[in-house]
């Protein structure tokens, strides 16, 4: 098996060698390079050719959230994890919104960062539904009006079945729930997602689940 190729990105050395000691013991991953600020990731993504970026939120030149927008309008780019200190973040509700797949606390045991990696390179997110309303709820603020307008008239491109998978998503529903509960082949789901992601122009999960959010249609539905 090819093992998931990893770059850490953190201003602190400490955290860095923590995180290399921690994860590079694991068969199927190989840490590829590390750097000190968010400046150096576009060209250490040239060479490296990362699967995963692990990206500290707070740097000093270029932050986690200027690099993670950078890296994601790339044709072919890296999925990547936000390591940030808070729970309940603006910072990282941003870089959700530019496509991190999630994020994890630098105190989550190593085991279950190792988890998160994995689950990113699988093609999964690593943000459960609450956490994410968690986030959604604290930093809505006086453009919570705006982005709902936004919001609804990208959803408005949707046919009714997509609009369907699209809202169980944003219930944090696997593909085999959707299956069950909309009555399709788990196939059939993973199409719908597709077209939804290719329609709004969004790069994963998390970011059809933060649209559905600011379009009212998690409140509508009774969450």
């Amino acid at each position: 098996m090819t093992p998931i190729r990893l770059l850490l990105v953190d201003d602190d050395p400490l955290v860095r060698a923590g995180l290399s000691f921690m994860m590079g013991g694991a068969d199927d991953l190989e840490i590829v390079g590390e750097a000190a600020d968010g400046s150096e990731v576009e060209a250490l993504v040239d060479r490296t050719r990362p699967d995963v970026v692990l990206m500290d939120i707070r740097m000093p030149t270029v932050d986690g959230l200027a690099a993670t927008e950078r890296l994601r309008i790339r044709k072919d780019a890296p999925q990547i994890i936000v390591l940030t200190t808070f729970h309940a973040d603006e910072q990282v509700l941003r870089a959700l919104r530019a496509g991190a797949a999630g994020f994890v606390l630098k105190d989550t045991p190593p085991a279950e960062i190792l988890d998160a990696v994995r689950r990113v390179a699988a093609g999964d997110p690593v943000l459960s539904p609450t956490v994410t309303r968690q986030l959604m709820a604290h930093a809505a603020g006086t453009s919570a009006d705006t982005r709902r307008t936004s919001a609804r008239t990208r959803v408005a491109t949707l046919n009714d079945r997509e609009r369907e998978v699209a809202v169980a998503v944003g219930q944090g529903r696997s593909n085999a729930e959707i299956a069950a509960e909309l009555f399709m082949s788990v196939a059939t789901v993973k199409t719908h997602v597709s077209r939804i992601l290719a329609k709004l122009d969004l790069n994963n999960r998390v970011q059809i689940a933060l649209l559905t959010y600011d379009a009212g249609l998690l409140e509508e539905d009774g969450h």
